[in-house]
């Protein structure tokens, strides 16, 4: 069946040709899963493509592909079914449809006469396809002198030729004839890596016969020599793998020529960042690394290899001190370059060099080229934050907070630090000039030491507060100046906020400056931050939730006029809820917002206290839980609608189905932000799912929710994925086995999208239940093909497909292609 399969495919061009107009490309889409090697899909597709109004010589191109689909997921019954229709009796390939069908069915003396019929006809499409398959069958019947004169035949045939001599070769390896093996494993030149990954396993066998197992290095080797056909994730692997090899030899000398190599002969290759990268990093390993070839590209008008090459020789260049000829070779780049979003980065390393000039202006140029270049989410924020950085420096402070807003109010992972610069440019706003200037000018005509004292420090005080990079320098510099002052313990505590708040944190140096400040017969002032920063300098242990929660309480007790005690409070009903303390969590979360019911934290707390509530295992646990969600949704904040999804969850936990369906309405017809009203369709689609276990029309209701979730261009992908997935569970549950997996399939090619960021959890399951499905139909060749997608995808379970993968070929007599 393998041999039939690869026959098949092998003629795909042969007949798309047959298709005109916008059918041949809706043809071409519809095939693409039978030439990855998953046939089920292209059934369903073809399936729905032959439905249309087409015209006969189209519906026959489409029929002929439905039938090789067939084929390849031995539905030879639907195949037959198929073939009777009185359109293509008329066809020139019926008559090869039909062997390959028999021989599918292993009827290869039946098969046989069909193909040599086919095979004599010189004016066939098929021709040489069919001499392929009569080889085949004469290979399966024993015939193997007959087989080796057909497979000869095909020696010149362009298409052919490959495949023929590989089955050349195996023939004789299996008469022992080491000498012909070897000579056509020599001669053959694949073109394809599941060629070439069976000339591999020939050669294998053949070094078997000839007791020389040692020749595995030299074939891989070859891979990157001779790499035609080869899969590009193949080269790749292979060149860092090399590359890595080398690092670890302290050979970086050596490891650099395969890379150069690649970058010369492929100057555009999709995954030339990658490899620049690797590149770059084998030249900061060597002793004495030649920057000829960056230079010789950098000539070479051949894009976007110049490109990369002005960016890596500016890099190479400030590694040197050579700042002037890094700038140069930047500009060039900047005035050159494609429009390919990965080089958006070398423009944000540009920019970075422009800030440290104080070139604000020209830097924000370039940070804006960056970002037009359109980059992928990680960088896009980088060139944002710098941005706000930049204008920050420039003093453009209106410009700054708001760009530091935008960020910090986002999903990024720079929100965290771009909060923290909103709140310096918010104090650079306030009368921070006036103040340093009015304190400046105070103590040069002030004698008063003790006041001066206090300016000194309020000045490092303040930097403190907004980070300024000059407040650790001025606060030892005030403890230096003044060793006696009233308020060194203030200052102790501040550097003890500084280390604590560097990246990374600096845990023993702020404890060691706590321990100062205690030394330092501290203020009132210096002992409350002193005991606040205490708790999250525990909390920031791993094991101190105990510790923290005592803490906390104490800091509740001990400084009750506080104003942070809110922050502590909420602190303490989170560290209750990581230990699952529910109850204790609720207490805090609503005394939080009892005491403070207008303050920054309510709504926050009111939610937690929902969150907790619903976790309880208590009696009545979730009526609270709806109450207090309630109260969420009438303080109209921006968790009001969450709060509305968290209740129609409690609904149906309490059986109530139909009240969920309100409220999920509801959270869609109102102003709720897109990830709401998502979780909110998904939601409405689970209900049906539960619903039709005893109503099975239910599961069509579910199906359009998630079609309708799936179809949301601006989903993120964990919410497609997701919806695909359950529509798939739909249809298995429905009996159309079929369109669960092409369902399940969709998951796989959303994640293969090099625009669409990677989602592994969902894309696991879907890819995991596909051939989950396929191996209880014993496609054993389609579940291996999608176990290879799921561990090529480097995620958390690449490891659990792979050996399912293996499990598969060992069990199956699978070959590795």
């Amino acid at each position: 069946m393998k041999n039939i399969q690869s026959l098949s495919v092998g003629v795909f061009l042969a007949l798309v040709q047959f298709a005109h107009g916008e059918i041949s490309a809706q043809l071409a889409e519809a095939s693409k899963p039978l030439i990855e090697g998953v046939p089920e899909v292209a059934v369903v597709r073809l399936q729905m493509l032959l439905k249309q109004n087409l015209s006969e010589p189209d519906w026959r191109a489409v029929a002929e592909r439905l039938v090789q689909a067939m084929l390849a997921v031995n539905q030879s019954t639907d195949a037959l079914q198929l073939l009777a229709d009185a359109r293509l009796r008329q066809s020139p390939s019926a008559d090869f449809w039909r062997a390959q069908l028999l021989a599918s069915s292993r009827r290869e003396a039946e098969a046989l006469p069909l193909y040599r019929q086919i095979a004599a006809d010189n004016n066939s499409d098929l021709r040489m396809d069919a001499l392929f398959g009569a080889a085949e069958m004469l290979r399966a019947l024993g015939r193997t002198d007959e087989a080796l004169q057909s497979f000869s035949a095909l020696f010149r045939d362009p298409r052919w030729n490959v495949r023929a001599q590989l089955r050349a070769a195996e023939l004789y390896l299996e008469k022992s004839d080491g000498v012909n093996a070897r000579r056509l494993l020599e001669k053959v030149q694949p073109a394809s890596i599941a060629e070439k990954k069976e000339r591999h396993f020939l050669r294998g066998r053949l070094e078997t016969v000839l007791h020389r197992p040692d020749r595995a290095i030299a074939i891989f080797e070859s891979v990157l020599k001779n790499p035609e056909g080869a899969t590009h994730e193949t080269l790749t692997a292979t060149l860092f793998a090399l590359a890595d090899a080398h690092l670890q030899l302290k050979t970086p000398e050596t490891g650099d020529d395969a890379l150069e190599n690649f970058i010369e002969h492929r100057p555009s290759d999709v995954d030339l960042a990658r490899i620049f990268a690797k590149l770059d990093e084998l030249y900061r390993a060597e002793q004495k690394p030649s920057r000829a070839e960056l230079e010789r590209w950098t000539r070479d008008p051949a894009e976007p290899r110049r490109a990369f090459a002005q960016w890596y020789l500016a890099r190479f260049d400030l590694r040197l001190g050579r700042r002037d000829r890094a700038l140069e070779y930047f500009a060039a780049l900047r005035r050159t370059h494609p429009q390919l979003p990965v080089l958006a980065a070398a423009l944000l390393e540009l920019a970075q060099l422009e800030l440290e000039d104080r070139h604000f202006g020209e830097a924000l140029k370039v940070l804006n080229e960056a970002i037009s270049l359109r980059p992928e989410s990680a960088v896009m924020d980088r060139a944002k934050a710098l941005a706000a950085e930049i204008q920050y420096h420039a003093k453009q402070f209106d410009a700054a907070t708001a760009a530091f807003e935008q960020i910090g109010h986002s999903d990024s992972t720079l929100a965290s630090l771009a909060m923290f610069n909103a709140a310096l440019s918010w104090l650079q706003k306030g009368d921070e000039t006036r103040f340093l200037a009015d304190a400046e000018e105070f103590e040069n005509k002030s004698k008063d030491d003790k006041s001066g004292a206090d300016l000194r420090l309020e000045a490092g005080l303040m930097e403190a507060a907004k980070g300024d990079g000059r407040a650790t320098d001025s606060l030892r510099n005030f403890l230096r100046d003044f060793p006696g002052a009233e308020r060194a313990s203030e200052a102790w505590v501040a550097l003890a906020e500084l280390a604590f708040h560097a990246t990374p944190p600096r845990i023993d140096e702020a404890r060691k400056d706590l321990a100062r400040a205690a030394e330092s017969k501290p203020t009132a002032t210096a002992r409350e931050r002193t005991d606040y920063l205490t708790i999250w300098l525990e909390d920031a242990t791993s094991g101190s939730e105990s510790k923290v929660i005592e803490l906390t309480k104490r800091f509740i007790q001990q400084h009750e006029s506080s104003s942070l005690i809110a922050s502590v409070r909420m602190k303490l009903g989170e560290m209750y809820y990581r230990a699952e303390d529910f109850a204790n969590a609720e207490t805090q979360f609503e005394l939080l917002a009892e005491q403070n019911s207008s303050g920054p934290f309510t709504e926050r707390a009111l939610f937690f206290a929902g969150e907790s509530a619903m976790a309880s295992m208590a009696a009545q646990s979730l009526d609270r839980a709806l109450v207090l969600f309630d109260r969420v949704v009438h303080l109209n904040g921006e968790l009001k609608w969450a709060a509305r999804n968290e209740q129609a969850v409690i609904e149906r936990k309490l059986g109530k189905p139909q009240d969920a369906l309100v409220l999920y309405d509801e959270v869609l017809s109102g102003a709720a932000r897109p990830g709401e009203k998502r979780e909110a369709i998904c939601g409405k689609g689970d209900i049906s799912f539960e619903l039709a276990a005893s109503d099975p029309p239910q599961y069509q209701r579910a199906i359009e929710a998630y079609d309708k979730l799936a179809s949301d261009k601006d989903a993120p992908a964990q919410w497609r994925n997701q919806a695909l997935f359950k529509k798939g569970l739909c249809l298995e549950k429905k009996g159309d086995r079929a369109g669960a997996l092409a369902s399940f399939y969709a998951v796989l090619e959303e994640g293969a999208r090099p625009e669409r960021p990677h989602e592994f959890f969902w894309f696991y399951k879907a890819g995991f239940n596909a051939s989950q499905l396929l191996e209880a139909d014993a496609k054993w060749e389609s579940a291996a093909a999608i176990y290879e997608k799921l561990a090529a995808a480097g995620g958390t379970r690449s490891d659990e497909a792979r050996e399912r993968l293996d499990r598969l070929r060992l069990e199956h007599f699978l070959r590795q292609e």
